[in-house]
Formats: C-alpha cells, sequence, structure tokens
C-alpha cells in the first residue's frame, strides 16, 4: 500500500512538473484564462490533456513510434505546429486591445471557453515537444524499469536529478501523472483569474506575453522544420 501511495503521489509531481513550466501550452491557457475566465482556461488545458491521452494509447499501441521512423513525417508535424502557434500568436496579439476592461463585450467568455479546447487540442497534437515526450520518456513510463521524475522537469532537470526516482510500469504512475496535469489545468487558470480581477491591466499584459511566447516557439520549430527538410 505503501509503495503504491508513494508511486501516485510520484506520478503527481512528475505531471505538475511536467505541465508548470513555460511553453506554448500554457500560453494558450493563460490567454483563456484571462479573457474567457476560469472554464475557459481549464477547457484549454483540457484539450491539451486530451492530446496528452490520445499520445498515452498510441505509445501503448507503439504507433507512436512512427514519427520517429519516418523523418519528413515529423518535420512535417513541426512544421504544422509552428505554423499553428505563429497563427495562434496573431490571435492573441488581435485580442490584447479586446481585453482591456470597460469592452462591454459580455459575450466574449462563452465562446472563448468553446474555442479553448480545440485551439489547445490541435496545437498539442502537432507540439514537438509533447511528441519527443511519448516517444522516450512516455514509452519509459509503460515499461518495467525506474524514472527519475524530476530530472525530467523543463529548465530545471539537472538540478534535480536523484531527487525523485520510482518504479515505472505501474499503472499508479499513470494515474498520478494525469492527475498531476489535471492539478496543474484546474490551478493555474484560477490563480491567473484571481490576479486578474485585483489588477486592471493584467489581462493585456498576459495576451501579450502569450503572444510572444507563441512566436517565439512557432519561429523555432518552424526552423526546426525547415532544418530538418532541407
Amino acid at each position: 500500500m505503501t509503495n503504491l501511495v508513494v508511486t501516485l503521489a510520484a506520478g503527481l509531481v512528475f505531471g505538475v512538473a511536467l505541465a508548470a513550466p513555460p511553453g506554448p501550452m500554457n500560453a494558450i491557457i493563460a490567454e483563456e484564462s484571462v479573457l474567457g475566465g476560469w472554464l475557459a482556461g481549464f477547457k484549454a488545458g483540457l484539450g491539451a490533456m486530451t492530446a496528452d491521452a490520445i499520445f498515452f494509447v498510441l505509445a501503448l499501441l507503439g504507433v507512436v513510434a512512427f514519427v520517429e521512423r519516418f523523418p519528413l513525417a515529423r518535420a512535417a508535424m513541426i512544421g504544422l505546429g509552428g505554423g499553428l502557434m505563429l497563427y495562434f500568436a496573431y490571435g492573441a496579439i488581435a485580442d490584447i486591445r479586446s481585453s482591456f476592461r470597460g469592452s462591454g463585450d459580455t459575450d466574449a467568455p462563452e465562446p472563448r471557453a468553446a474555442t479553448g479546447f480545440r485551439k489547445a487540442f490541435v496545437l498539442a497534437l502537432t507540439n514537438p515537444y509533447q511528441i519527443l515526450f511519448w516517444l522516450t520518456i512516455g514509452v519509459g513510463m509503460l515499461q518495467p524499469g525506474q524514472v527519475d521524475v524530476l530530472a525530467q522537469t523543463p529548465y530545471a532537470g539537472e538540478s534535480l536529478a536523484d531527487l525523485l526516482v520510482v518504479e515505472t510500469g505501474s499503472p499508479a504512475l499513470i494515474a498520478g501523472f494525469f492527475g498531476g496535469i489535471v492539478v496543474w489545468i484546474t490551478g493555474f487558470p484560477a490563480a491567473l483569474v484571481g490576479a486578474e480581477r485585483r489588477v486592471d491591466s493584467f489581462a493585456p499584459i498576459v495576451a501579450g506575453i502569450s503572444a510572444v511566447v507563441l512566436a517565439a516557439f512557432g519561429i523555432l520549430f518552424v526552423a526546426q522544420s525547415a532544418q530538418i527538410l532541407l
């Protein structure tokens, strides 16, 4: 029972650690949260998590490895993901003006709650980072062995290595992992909405940051795609 709880908790930490760092998914969640409210941000996060669930099933079936074996298919997905990020960055820039309070658009939250899921879902399906994760670490979670949970944290992995090593191949680890993502996509939008209520200029600032993050990753992924093709 103790091992089960430890593995579940480790998976929870793993999910939060991978979901929390800045990136295109959190840029979408942040923009949707401050412009459309908590539900819009949560649905955007749910869209990204749904893509992870699909990748998980594909990893179980061995289909995810197809992308790794065919460089042209991988390059096309990276390029498509980069193009979508640039398109969404343009949308975020257009949203900055409407994000100031007093616009009088009382109908805005509902449409954004509907579109946020689709936007994040499509973007996540073509996000090279998520594809790479399920090709490597994600597949490893499904097979018996060990994983250094915190070492996989983006940007800070080296400094956290060997702090939390758990057994892989356990359903508890997978359940905890997706539970951690749920914790993040629930708490992150709530924190942003709370901050937006206290600071009048918070929404346009977040929309602006989201546009910069999406544009930066979009340019990076388009460049990576071109490099593979050439």
